[in-house]
């Protein structure tokens, strides 16, 4: 795989993400957040680099408050339209999410499907978003973040994966670039009955990764700490095994 330039993430993204296989997994990853939290649905929710809403959506029709940030206009005015049009209680805003300013105004704080953790052109950027997770959340607050875990692809890259959803097989190329930390992510969705064509080359999105000992550290000087990990959203232990990796984390008093 070729990386792709530093910026990738302003330019990559459309709606035909709404077709993947793993989107069909949204309602189940809510409801085991919700369960895992113990919410009572009272409670205001962050969702950081939202997409098109999924997430916030699915909160929102739970009568949860929720303010959902990204920076794709097609994604912000998809989802507006969408809580618009069923009265929905959430907010979409189209902005970087460095960018934002909110002091503890949120219960939770969301980062799901990496929510652009590791995605920014150097390391001095990726931890500009853990500062403001820790800004918006009040104390006692909680964080949830799925991302991929550094000590997987260090044991196990390079590796392949499918997936075969309700209308589409998607398939995925993982390596990984040691000194940097980066892994590079190629995937691929096939729609069932249409023709394909094989790429020329596959193009990677270059992800910074942290091992659990890093983000222990990354929460600890923002005066947050690791509370629970779990490797999916079955509930299952947190392990270099796998390759996903859940951390839900308190902002401390």
């Amino acid at each position: 795989m070729k990386p792709k330039q530093s910026d990738w993430y302003k330019q990559i993204w459309s709606l035909d993400i709404k077709h993947h296989s793993w989107v069909e997994d949204t309602e189940r990853q809510v409801n085991f957040i919700i369960e895992t939290l113990n919410l009572k649905g009272n409670e205001r929710i962050l969702d950081l680099a939202c997409g098109y809403g999924r997430h916030s959506l699915s909160f929102a029709r739970k009568g949860f408050e929720v303010v959902g940030i990204d920076i794709t206009r097609d994604y912000i005015e998809d989802a507006i339209k969408t809580a618009r049009d069923y009265s929905l209680p959430a907010t979409f805003l189209l902005s970087d999410i460095r960018e934002v300013t909110f002091s503890q105004d949120f219960d939770v704080v969301l980062n799901l499907a990496d929510g652009a953790i590791g995605y920014l052109e150097n390391d001095m950027e990726n931890l500009k978003i853990f500062d403001v997770i820790s800004n918006a959340l009040k104390p006692g607050g909680v964080h949830v973040m799925d991302i991929c875990r550094a000590e997987h692809a260090e044991l196990y890259f390079p590796k392949y994966n499918w997936e075969a959803g309700s209308s589409t097989l998607s398939l995925s190329q993982f390596e990984w670039i040691p000194d940097k930390r980066i892994m590079l992510y190629g995937g691929y969705s096939l729609p069932y009955g249409e023709p394909t064509v094989k790429p020329d080359i596959i193009y990677g999105d270059p992800i910074r990764l942290y091992s659990m000992k890093e983000i222990k550290s990354i929460l600890r000087t923002r005066n947050m700490k690791v509370q629970k990990t779990y490797s999916d959203f079955l509930g299952a232990p947190a392990s270099p095994k796998s390759l996903q990796l859940m951390v839900f984390s308190k902002k401390l008093s």
